[in-house]
């Protein structure tokens, strides 16, 4: 018996030896405690998504109105995300989460407490839509930003971004599940309840957190913070490539979740079911593309393999547009969900690997920017096309537009290398040559930077 026990003991050890350098970033101890926080929150934030769409539509019977509340929680990032970068550079950023994150507790009670009392309206459910869209536009700034601070070393820092986009692709799992429950059997006011106690448990994290002392910064003027911010991004042709292929990718592909509930009832002929179904494929395809993430190590290929996800999803969505089946159109959704998800991810390690930290803040801005700030305006767009050519043709106008960038990208790759390695090799060079009590300083000047294609500042 007792041989029994060793054999599967040593089974069980090689299982989880071979389980570990997929979470090796939880060997910091502060992203521990941010993903057992985070994981919590985001349970809540599911929940009130869900209940809050099932809310309005509740109330109005209206899909105008059902996709106004959700384009009014989204548009605040096209305006204000610039601005939220700055406000990442100039201050300490675990005070500012905290700031965000009471803010969102308090919009999800103020929410509970107008449904519980009857009192909620369909205008104040869009205020409060953009009350939040405006806290989640700072907040996810400064979280991206924040991520270097909880993981300071960059070889488990591409496997701590890919583990938080697990954990926001396995709560998106579970909230709904749990949602569809509270609200059958207490309603959506109880939803909204649970999601502002949830905020407690990151809240919790945040202050358990012990932060290295806060890096000296500059405090430009709000213009000039911005504008230094712009010619940053969009001077720098590394950072440049991947903004604009995530503003070709939010603008032209996501917009395709929009139209998910046409697709489920004229295309496909289905109910509620086939529309569960078509969410879950894509919510499946980009929980394994955060796994394949975080399996591997390091950049070496990221750009070949930016290029080759811009590429499926292309591809992809000329499948989910012009499919009738639905085995078809499910196996394309987890395609897109999968390319999404590596896309966004891995141009997120690129981006925190190669920008200073004195610009992280209004570089991680303008990723924000193009992922959740040019979205709402190309599903509005796609709404709209959608009424006049049909929802397949609409979809399939944004194919070429993915495999165009892809193209570009994929041209450009050889002349983006060269100038990344060329930053990362003066940043080595620099480290190796300073001490350590200044270790924190920007390690690479304007000059050399300026010689290799990013502007001065």
């Amino acid at each position: 018996m007792r041989k029994i026990d060793w054999k599967g003991r040593a089974v069980f050890m090689s299982v989880l030896s071979n389980f570990k350098p997929l979470v090796r970033s939880l060997a910091h101890r502060n992203f521990r405690l941010f993903v057992v926080g985070q994981g919590i929150s985001l349970i809540g934030t599911w929940m009130q998504q869900i209940a809050m769409a099932w809310l309005v539509y509740r109330l109005t019977n209206s899909a105008f109105l059902l996709g106004l509340v959700g384009f009014a929680g989204q548009i605040p990032t096209f305006f204000l995300a610039p601005i939220a970068g700055v406000v990442s550079d100039r201050a300490k950023r675990r005070p500012l989460l905290l700031i965000t994150q009471s803010l969102a507790m308090l919009q999800a009670f103020l929410l509970s407490a107008l449904t519980l009392t009857g009192l909620i309206s369909v205008w104040q459910l869009v205020l409060l839509s953009v009350v939040l869209g405006i806290v989640n536009t700072f907040d996810m700034t400064i979280r991206q930003s924040f991520m270097m601070e909880m993981v300071p070393d960059q070889k488990d820092l591409a496997n701590a971004i890919a583990l938080n986009s697990t954990l926001v692709n396995l709560t998106r799992l579970i909230g709904p599940s749990i949602a569809g429950l509270t609200i059958a059997l207490t309603g959506e006011g109880i939803c909204f309840l649970l999601n502002g106690i949830s905020y407690l448990a990151v809240l919790w994290a945040l202050v358990a957190m012990k932060v290295p002392a806060a890096i000296k910064r500059e405090h430009p003027h709000w213009v000039r913070g911005i504008m230094a911010g712009f010619v940053y991004t969009f001077g720098f042709a590394p950072v440049r490539a991947l903004i604009l292929l995530l503003s070709v990718i939010g603008f032209m592909a996501a917009p395709y979740a929009v139209l998910l509930p046409v697709f489920a009832s004229d295309v496909l002929h289905g109910n509620a079911s086939t529309l569960g179904f078509l969410t879950a494929a894509a919510g499946v395809g980009a929980l394994a593309g955060t796994i394949y993430l975080a399996s591997r190590e390091g950049l070496r290929g990221a750009g070949t393999l930016i290029a080759v996800c811009a590429a499926a999803l292309g591809v992809a969505l000329v499948m989910f547009a012009l499919s009738q089946n639905l085995a078809v159109t499910l196996a394309a959704l987890f395609v897109i969900g999968f390319a999404q998800m590596v896309l966004m991810a891995g141009s997120n390690t690129v981006l925190q690997t190669l920008v200073e930290e004195e610009m992280r803040g209004r570089v991680m801005s303008f990723y924000t920017l193009a992922l959740m700030g040019i979205a709402p305006l190309g599903g509005l767009l796609a709404g709209i096309m959608a009424d006049y050519i049909g929802a397949p043709k609409a979809v399939l106008l944004g194919a070429p537009f993915c495999l165009l960038g892809a193209a570009v990208f994929a041209r450009k790759l050889p002349y983006l290398r060269e100038k990344a390695r060329a930053v990362m090799e003066i940043r080595r060079q620099n480290l190796a040559a300073i001490p350590m009590e200044n270790a924190m300083e920007p390690l690479v000047s304007a000059q050399e930077l300026d010689r290799l294609g990013a502007p001065q500042r």
